[in-house]
C-alpha cells in the first residue's frame, strides 16, 4: 500500500513538473510517466485519463495550501504563505501564458466538488472572509506579487478585515 501512494505522489508531482514545463493542454501521460520515474502503465493503473490525473492534482494543492495556511501562527502569515504559494507557482505561471483557457475554467467552477473543497477550506481558516480572501488569491494566479507585496498585502487585508 505505501509503494501505491508513493508511486501515485510521484505520478502527481510529476504532472505538476511537466505542466510547469508546457502547460496542462500540452502536458501528455508519456512525459508524466518518465517525470515521475513509472512506467506509462503504471500511470494508467492509477488514473483513467489525464483529466483525472489532473483534477485529483488539484484537489491534492488545495489540501496542500490549506495545511500551509493552518500551520501559520497568525491569520496575516497564513495569507502571506497562501500568495506566495500562488504567486510563485511554475505550473500556474506556465498555465496563464499557454493555457489561459483551462486557467479560466479552474478559477469558474462554482459549483464544482473541488471549488466547495476550496471554499469549505479558507472558510474553516479565514470564517466569514473566505470570499474576499479567496477574490484576492486568485488575482494572483494571473497577477503573481512580488514577496514585498504578499507581505504588504497580506497584512492590510487582515487589517481590513
Amino acid at each position: 500500500m505505501a509503494t501505491n501512494h508513493k508511486s501515485r505522489a510521484a505520478i502527481l508531482a510529476g504532472a505538476k513538473v511537466v505542466i510547469a514545463e508546457v502547460g496542462s493542454y500540452q502536458a501528455n501521460m508519456i512525459d508524466i510517466a518518465a517525470r515521475s520515474e513509472v512506467s506509462r502503465a503504471t500511470v494508467y493503473n492509477h488514473f483513467s485519463d489525464k483529466a483525472e490525473m489532473f483534477q485529483e492534482l488539484i484537489e491534492v494543492e488545495i489540501h496542500r495550501l490549506a495545511e500551509l495556511a493552518q500551520s501559520a501562527p497568525t491569520p496575516a502569515d497564513a495569507l502571506y504563505l497562501l500568495s506566495r504559494a500562488i504567486s510563485t507557482d511554475k505550473a500556474l505561471r506556465q498555465m496563464s501564458v499557454s493555457d489561459p483557457a483551462d486557467i479560466v475554467k479552474l478559477i469558474s467552477m462554482n459549483d464544482h466538488a473541488l471549488w466547495t473543497l476550496t471554499k469549505q477550506s479558507l472558510q474553516g481558516i479565514f470564517g466569514t472572509n473566505w470570499d474576499v480572501i479567496l477574490h484576492w488569491l486568485l488575482g494572483q494566479i494571473a497577477s503573481p506579487l512580488t514577496d514585498d507585496e504578499s507581505k504588504a498585502q497580506a497584512h492590510q487585508l487582515v487589517f481590513a478585515l
